[in-house]
This record gives C-alpha cells, structure tokens and sequence, in this order.
C-alpha cells in the first residue's frame, strides 16, 4: 500500500501555500475536479476562498489535482490528503458525490465538504450524510433567472442557453434563465426569440472546436447573447463571441475579467460558503449531517454589479428585482413543471420550450 501511495503521490499534482513556512502536514485540503484552481470558474472561486480564509487564521492549505476524473482517483488523492495532514477536506463539484459517499466512512476523525452535490453510491440507490460531511447546494434557478432578466433589460431579445450537461445544477441554471428573460420581457411589453433551437447541453465542460462552432453558428444566425453555463466550455462560447463581436454570460464566478465578451456572470459565492464552512470547522460546530442550501435569502447567489458591463440596466433595478425573490414577490421555478405555470402567467411568453430541451430524460 505504502508503495502504490509513492506511485501515486509522484503522479498526482500537489500545490500549496503555508501560512507558516516549513510546515510538513496541511491542516486543510482541496480536491479539484477535472480542471485546476485557475479554471477561472468553479475550482478557482472555491480554492481562492479557501486561501483567504487560511491566510487569515494561520492555517496550512494545500490542494490535490488527481490523475483523472474517477471514483477511485478521488479517493487516491482524499487519501494523501489525509495522510499529509489534513482534518478538513473540501471538494468542489458534484463528481465528488460517490467519492464522498465512501471517504465519509472511511475517515469518520475528517470533515469533508461537498460543494454542489450530496453524497450517493455510483448507482444512485443509496444517500447518506454522515455526521463529518457537509454538503453545499445553491440555487442556480435564482442566479439564472437574475441573468436572464438583466439581460433582456439591457436590450437583448434574441437569447442562447449552452450548458455542460443535463445535471441538476445546469439544468436549474437555464430553467431560471428562461423565466428570468420572459418576466423582463413581460414587464417591457417585447417579444423575445429564444426556444428550442437556441438552448442546448455540450455533453462536456471542455473548452474545444465543436463547442465553439454551436454557438458560432447561433451567432452568426441571430442569437444575440448566450448563457453558457458548462465550465470550461463557457470558454468556447466567449471566443464565439469575440468572433462575432457580441456578448456572452459567465457562470459561477465573476468571468467578467476573462474576456471583454462577458456582459456578466450568474454566480454562486464559492468563496463566501466555503469560509463559513471553514469558520464552523475552526469554532467547532462543523454543521455536518445537513445539507446547506444558498441562495437569495442568505446572499448565496447573485450578479456581479461593480465589474458587469451594463449600459442601462442599473443597481436600482438589480436591487429591486433581488428584492422581489428575497420577499417572494417573484418565485423562481427550479424545474419543468414549476417553469410551465411561471410562463403560463406571463404574456409575452408562447409555447418555445419542449421539456426534453429544458429536462432531457
């Protein structure tokens, strides 16, 4: 065994910054999922929480990169993870799910952490949460449907929704995105152009040719800005709207500062989660056993105001239209048959959405 972690740790990317130099064993660990802490999305927001929060209480950090996107390399690394010290674990991304589900057994003396996921066998007939995990939802409907409304508000009616695959989180993006734009729409008295044929999943999250070449099409036949919500391929779609010299919307992080085609970005505070879960582990009421759902009501999602490039649509109507989902004014649908009745009271919205787009079995 001892053999086969030295093979491993020499394949395995490690990094980390001490907050005491010297220091052999980190106090706190992450794992990334298929992409690495400079991502510019779900990996960075959650690893640059991590180091703020370490920097600030004097802890040791480091994080794992395993070989590959896998139960058992999940593991591997969660191993030398704890092995080199570590008494908290975090791990971004729901293909953590399975992993977690194991490593909560067998580590019962670690918290862990599972950002956008809740621990499950690999053949989804069993969920448990142990008592030294914490799982971390948000509500990407909310997030989704503030970048839908603000983009309509802007002035765009010819809209795209991308994303990475059909799992809760992405689908829950477009679902809010879709209602978003057609309440703005509705308020405004415009009719938008967005359906079936300009709403999509990659069937990946990978920045490459065919991902581009989707939403160039869509650009060069109209569409005016896409939703791309699928990690790194949200990549793709800002390089097609370079080309076409139009606008994209960003995902998770403020992407806003990786190309000068992102109007703005549905985010979901990484960050701000990851510390709080942090903040309970070091003051010792680590909340494990529960799952913690962010969203509106306690600043878990939003728009990045001060770096968006709005020209007309202000922080007045950020705050306002927040403000309705906040006091439940506005109830945001997470799902197909929620989504149904929300456009059904709208009057700018006709029937453009089939659910095997929006929810493919």
């Amino acid at each position: 065994m001892k053999k086969l972690l030295l093979l491993v740790a020499s394949l395995v990317l490690v990094f980390g910054l001490a907050a005491c130099g010297g220091a052999e064993e980190y106090e706190i660990a992450m794992i990334t999922d298929s992409g690495g802490i400079d991502d510019q999305s779900f990996n960075q927001g959650t690893w640059e929480g991590i180091e703020e929060f370490a920097a600030e209480n004097d802890l040791t950090y480091k994080y794992y990169k395993p070989l590959e996107v896998s139960d058992d390399a999940y593991l591997d690394a969660i191993e030398l993870a704890i092995e080199g010290g570590a008494q908290i674990v975090v791990t971004p991304g729901f293909l953590f799910e399975s992993s977690i589900y194991k490593a909560q057994d067998l580590y019962p003396e670690v918290k862990f952490v599972l950002i956008d996921g809740v621990p499950h066998d690999a053949a989804w007939e069993n969920f448990k949460t142990a008592d030294n995990t914490l799982p971390i939802l948000f509500k990407e409907q909310e997030s989704g449907f503030l970048a839908g409304y603000a983009a309509v508000k802007e002035g765009y009616t010819n809209l795209g929704f991308t994303g990475g695959m059909a799992v809760p989180a992405v689908v829950k993006f477009g679902v809010g995105y879709i209602a978003g734009a057609y309440y703005a729409a509705d308020e405004m008295g415009v009719t938008l152009d967005f359906g079936d044929d300009t709403y999509t999943y990659f069937g990946n999250f990978e920045e490459n040719d065919t991902n581009k070449s989707t939403a160039a099409a869509w650009y060069q036949e109209g569409t005016e800005i896409i939703f791309s919500a699928a990690g790194g391929a949200g990549s793709s779609v800002m390089s097609a709207a370079a080309d076409a010299d139009t606008m994209m919307i960003g995902v998770d992080v403020d992407q806003t500062g990786q190309s000068d085609t992102v109007l703005t970005s549905a985010m979901k505070m990484l960050g701000e989660a990851v510390q709080q879960a942090l903040q309970a582990y070091v003051d010792g009421n680590f909340p494990g056993g529960e799952t913690q759902v962010k969203g509106v009501e306690n600043d878990g999602v939003g728009l990045p105001m001060d770096t968006s490039r709005f020209d007309t649509f202000d922080q007045a109507a950020y705050d306002a239209i927040y403000s309705d989902l906040v006091d439940g004014t506005v109830t945001v649908p997470s799902g197909w048959d929620d989504l149904q009745t929300f456009l059904a009271d709208l009057e700018s919205y006709t029937d453009s959405f089939t659910q095997a787009v929006v929810a493919p079995e």
